[in-house]
């Protein structure tokens, strides 16, 4: 590239000096048409190198963010193909109390003590769903809310007080984070 420059630059140069001479040979030397030529060949030549440098500049940004995009990338497939292993790793212990349940119920005749295990585990359960955000729909006696129950039948209100609140739950109701992730199922008083 600099080698085409520099042909570029004598090229100019010679024919400014035999335009130059053909001048002196006529008696009419203008000095001032070379100097200008010069000057024009050094600021096409300045131009042409900011422009190999924006040029340089521009593919290795251009580079960069592609590396960028592909890096992000990658990260968000990992992202999205490991997000529930923490979950997942919280039950674990559920699972293993379920599993202790289920061998001394083989071997134990004692009720009392296989439902107080049970009922342990339950709890475990349910606070390993209130530390991941998910929170039961509140919904006997409140008033029927059809952005958090869904009404399965209407049934005649027992007492005044309960025409159009839930009378009975049928199936409890899910929030995850305020938002819903089942209906509570209930029978709403008329």
């Amino acid at each position: 590239m600099a080698e085409e420059k520099e042909k570029k630059a004598k090229e100019t140069k010679t024919k400014a000096e035999s335009k130059s001479e053909t001048t002196d040979q006529s008696g009419k030397c203008k000095n001032s048409e070379h100097e200008n030529v010069a000057e024009e060949d050094v600021k096409t030549e300045e131009l042409e190198q900011q422009l190999a440098v924006a040029n340089d500049k521009y593919l290795r940004l251009s580079a960069e963010f592609d590396n960028y995009r592909k890096r992000t990338l990658k990260e968000k497939m990992e992202l999205t193909k490991n997000a529930g292993e923490k979950i997942l790793s919280d039950i674990l212990p559920v699972v293993d109390n379920l599993e202790r349940a289920l061998a001394s119920m083989e071997q134990s005749d004692d009720i009392d003590a296989i439902r107080e295990g049970i009922k342990l585990i339950y709890a475990g359960f349910k606070d390993f769903l209130g530390r991941n955000g998910v929170k039961e729909i509140d919904c006997q006696n409140n008033v029927f809310n059809t952005d958090e129950h869904e009404a399965v039948t209407k049934i005649p209100a027992p007492t005044p007080d309960l025409k159009g609140k839930v009378v009975d739950c049928i199936q409890k109701g899910y929030k995850l984070n305020d938002k819903v992730m089942r209906f509570a199922k209930v029978v709403v008083g008329e």
